[in-house]
């Protein structure tokens, strides 16, 4: 299997991973986690479920989702002996597996035992993880089909420690206020806080109930957005010898201003529901997209802080 087929095999592996993680918002956002009752892996005692809305989007879900697993078994066995040079796409599609299986596992469990808010905001985290694992390997499979025909290696710029520490934090960052807002959708919060900017048309609201959490969730989103800036700032100013630093960190910053509008669009969105449905999935989708992306960067400078960064490994 050459570098192209791989290349083509983790998209595959992303697109999957996308529509799973589409279609668990869509899940939510519609309340259907139930809508095959309290049983799993069959709905309402049956392998083809009655023709209900929510029972029909429940089940849909449960089957793309697994094929998202089926999915990273093959990537994970093509890339094994396929890749074995390429020990960080190894990785990544490992990576991809695990999470997969353990957010369906959550799932499984969410839908036979009740979950608190807590709990099923943490299923989002583990889709998450999942879905940026798979676009990191798609990212990487066609970094390594882009410069397999490079005649030498050539040497990148190396990162410093403080720009990639800088980096890592804001990564393991902005995974909190990911599940923070997976935790006002869980409590029903999102309405806490009515107007955008201010919060009730206040700075600082009172912050008890609802109000709090939603409060708690814009001033985390605001920080990210402000650790983000700086961080793409550092990308493009420190590593000017290296494109794919600097067009990830411009990416990032694109990512997190249209997150930062798409949650002022949840709120001025809360009554009117055929609205409300198609900005909160977008809201989802650019969150999982950012948290992709900080990750692969994650990985780069950490690969670019050694003492040899080669481009062809």
């Amino acid at each position: 299997m050459n570098t192209k087929q791989l290349k083509w095999l983790s998209y595959l592996t992303f697109i999957t991973m996308f529509c799973a993680t589409f279609g668990g918002t869509v899940v939510t956002k519609t309340e259907s986690g139930l809508g095959c009752g309290h049983e799993w892996p069959l709905c309402q005692g049956k392998f083809v479920p009655a023709h209900t809305i929510a029972s029909l989007i429940e089940y849909s879900h449960r089957l793309v989702s697994g094929l998202a697993g089926l999915t990273a078994v093959i990537a994970v066995l093509c890339f094994w002996f396929f890749a074995k040079k390429r020990r960080d796409l190894r990785v990544y599609s490992i990576l991809t597996l695990v999470f997969v299986l353990v957010q369906a596992f959550m799932g499984a469990l969410a839908v036979v035992i009740s979950q608190s808010s807590a709990v099923l905001a943490l299923h989002f985290g583990f889709s998450l993880i999942a879905f940026a694992s798979s676009l990191m390997l798609a990212l990487g499979a066609r970094r390594m089909d882009k410069i397999k025909d490079l005649p030498v290696q050539v040497e990148l710029p190396r990162v410093g420690k403080l720009f990639r520490n800088l980096t890592w934090a804001v990564t393991i960052y902005s995974y909190f206020v990911v599940y923070l807002g997976a935790y006002v959708s869980h409590t029903s919060s999102a309405g806490g806080c009515s107007g955008w900017p201010l919060c009730n048309g206040k700075f600082i609201p009172e912050l008890s109930g609802g109000v709090g959490i939603a409060f708690m969730h814009r001033v985390a989103a605001l920080l990210l957005f402000i650790l983000i800036a700086i961080m793409a700032y550092h990308a493009y100013r420190s590593n000017k010898g290296n494109r794919e630093l600097q067009g990830l960190g411009i990416t990032a910053v694109i990512l997190c201003l249209m997150q930062v509008f798409s949650g002022a669009g949840i709120v001025y969105a809360l009554d009117k529901p055929e609205i409300y449905f198609f900005v909160a999935l977008l809201h989802n989708l650019l969150i999982s997209s950012l948290f992709g992306i900080l990750c692969y960067t994650s990985v780069r400078v950490w690969q670019l802080s050694k003492p040899s960064a080669l481009d062809k490994r």
